[in-house]
Parts: C-alpha cells; sequence; structure tokens
C-alpha cells in the first residue's frame, strides 16, 4: 500500500512524517479492518506486525489469572505495537479492540529498518512510546490514588480524544471490568453525571454533551497524560494532525 497523499491519512504519526519518509513507510504498510473483539497482540507472544491505527479503539490491558486492567486506550493518535520498538520481541500487554475501526499494519521485519535509516521516522515513534509509556505509567498510580468519578470521568475524556468523538460505543460492563471498578458503582456514578448534564446514556452508547465540565470532573491524571502525547519535538502530534485533518475537510 502506497499513500497517495497524507491528507487521506487519519493516524496522527504517519500524517505528520516528512513525505519522502511517508513515501517510503507506505511501501511495506497493508490496510486491515478492525473488527470489535480481535485481539491484535497477545501477552508473552512474538510481536509480528505494528499497527497504526486509523479509527477505533484499542484497549493496552495487562492479563492476569483471573482479572484483567486496562492500562491504557490507543486511538488515531497512536500506535499498537509500538512499546516493542525499543527492543524486545515478546508483548507484555493483551491488545484489544474495543471499538471497530480501521489501521494499516506494518511487519516489525520491515519497519526496524526502516527506523535505523530514516531519523524521523525513529524520532516520531520514539516520541510516541515516550508518552505512552507515562499514560500506562500514570494509569497505574490512577487505579491506586484516586476515586471512582474522577477515574471514569478521566477514561470517557481519554477515550474521546483517542476516537476524536464525542459518542462512545461503551458499556458498564466493559467500565467495571477495564477499570476494576464495581459494576454498580461506575451505574451509579454515570448516572450522576447524566443528572448533571454531562453525558447521556443509550443502548450502548455513551455521549458526552458538556466536555468542558466533565474534563474539571477528571482527575489531574487526565491533562497529564493528554499533554504528554503533545510533547514539543520535530513536530507535534495534536498540532500536526489537527492542521493536516482540516486540510481533508
Amino acid at each position: 500500500m502506497r499513500p497517495k497523499s497524507r491528507f487521506s491519512l487519519k493516524n496522527a504519526i504517519l500524517a505528520s512524517l516528512p513525505l519522502q519518509d511517508l513515501a517510503a513507510i507506505g511501501r511495506f504498510l497493508e490496510p486491515i479492518a478492525l473488527r470489535e473483539g480481535v485481539v491484535l497482540h497477545e501477552p508473552k507472544r512474538h510481536l509480528d506486525y505494528i499497527y497504526f491505527i486509523e479509527s477505533g479503539l484499542i484497549s493496552l490491558r495487562i492479563v492476569g489469572v483471573e482479572n484483567v486492567l486496562e492500562t491504557a486506550v490507543i486511538g488515531h493518535r497512536g500506535v499498537v505495537g509500538a512499546l516493542l520498538l525499543e527492543g524486545g520481541h515478546l508483548s507484555a500487554h493483551q491488545s484489544l479492540v474495543i471499538f471497530p475501526g480501521s489501521a494499516h499494519r506494518i511487519r516489525v521485519e520491515d519497519l526496524r529498518p526502516l527506523m535505523d535509516e530514516r531519523s524521523e521516522i525513529r524520532e516520531h515513534l520514539s516520541r510516541y512510546v515516550q508518552a505512552l509509556t507515562f499514560h500506562c505509567a500514570h494509569s497505574g498510580l490512577c487505579g491506586v490514588r484516586h476515586d471512582r468519578e474522577r477515574r471514569l470521568a478521566c477514561w470517557l475524556c481519554l477515550a474521546s480524544d483517542a476516537v476524536d468523538a464525542n459518542v462512545l460505543p461503551v458499556t458498564h460492563d466493559y467500565l467495571s471490568s477495564a477499570l476494576g471498578l464495581r459494576r454498580a458503582g461506575v451505574t451509579q456514578t454515570l448516572a450522576r453525571f447524566e443528572e448533571q448534564g454531562l453525558i447521556r446514556k443509550m443502548r450502548g452508547v455513551l455521549q458526552i454533551d458538556e466536555r468542558k465540565c466533565l474534563e474539571q470532573r477528571a482527575c489531574s491524571c487526565y491533562s497529564l497524560i493528554s499533554d504528554a502525547y503533545a510533547l514539543p519535538g520535530p513536530s507535534t502530534f495534536r498540532k500536526e494532525h489537527h492542521s493536516k485533518t482540516a486540510a481533508v475537510v
């Protein structure tokens, strides 16, 4: 797959690459549909592909014997499998598609030589890995230090950013499982958010109506994680992505 134009790409990292680097990596990219419930990577398994997410949402999670804990969500500004690019061959996480969408995938054996040959590709991916590592670390801290209401508000804001939308096809059961919270508590907190006009709940869908107010309810982890993805460098993920997607429209 050879992208004809950066403006046809929704993935923030690919869209911000210089044209020569985009052309180089584009020779190896393969478009793929992401279906809900599909596992892209399993823990302790060899990593064959890296996924540049175009749309949809991926849950990065630690899987125990009887428990699962989500450490990050990855959407259009990210890459699934990026944590393995700095070395290593086995994934420590499970990567599960929770909202369907699409991606461009590339074989690890094709991407690593490109990173060695082209400094811009390596720098863009390295900056993203730093942000994702920070995201995972703060998710662990958040689960220990912050209360249910602030954690739920934080997750909803991060998921909304990741899919660039205010309508999230998420259930109470999923939030309970991913965040390690009692389902009754999740239902109670979301009902309170709805009473306050922050969200609206429908069958299998949650709509954020008052985004700024929801951000104010979120713990400090939200702003810290959000800022990490916008770290300055040769190009800034958020700034670059918004300017290029505006050009598409």
